[in-house]
């Protein structure tokens, strides 16, 4: 990461948060009202070749798990109310934030895989470890869920190849067009 590209990440993350924190703080009480504890979902994601990092969102599901008899739309079943509100607009994705202010990840980059995903990369792997994991990027605005895995890699692959700051603030802004009128799932 260029140390142009780490201070844009503070800088605008800094803003955000200072904005932000209300509304965080609301959806963190509505969850916890709501839904009960915890409120915040911890997920282990790669930021490069054996470098773990906890990658935190709004928790969307339900935590108990009496409901694994559940067949066919299981993940789908297992999603609050709530959970449903928050990700229709991405903001179960608010905390990560503290990711980029920690410097695991960046506002734009290959969004992060877990550990067992490392090998769909393949060949490309060594291009997708040696940038930070992005909040939004290529694939998050081509369609997402809509696209095959390997179109995904490609997208990565397409992104840390091309990557410039005219190129990030063009995929932030067509981020906030994507999210007004979401696309994919």
């Amino acid at each position: 990461m260029t140390p142009s590209k780490r201070l844009m990440d503070l800088g605008l993350a800094l803003i955000l948060a200072v904005v932000l924190i209300l509304p965080i703080a609301i959806i963190a009480v509505w969850i916890l009202l709501r839904d009960g504890r915890p409120v915040f979902y911890p997920s282990e994601r790669m930021k490069g070749v054996n470098q773990p990092f906890t990658l935190w969102k709004f928790r969307t599901m339900r935590s108990d798990r009496n409901d694994t008899g559940v067949s066919g739309g299981y993940k789908s079943a297992r999603i609050t109310r709530t959970g449903r509100a928050l990700r229709g607009k991405r903001l179960d994705e608010l905390p990560q934030l503290y990711n980029i202010l920690k410097g695991d990840m960046s506002f734009v980059g290959p969004r992060p895989v877990v550990r067992l995903e490392m090998h769909k990369y393949g060949i490309h792997r060594p291009i997708y470890t040696s940038v930070k994991p992005g909040v939004t990027g290529l694939w998050q605005v081509s369609g997402r869920n809509d696209i095959s895995y390997e179109e995904r890699v490609q997208l990565d692959v397409d992104y840390v190849k091309s990557m410039t700051f005219m190129f990030d603030l063009g995929l932030m802004l067509k981020t906030v067009q994507v999210v007004v009128v979401p696309t994919g799932k």
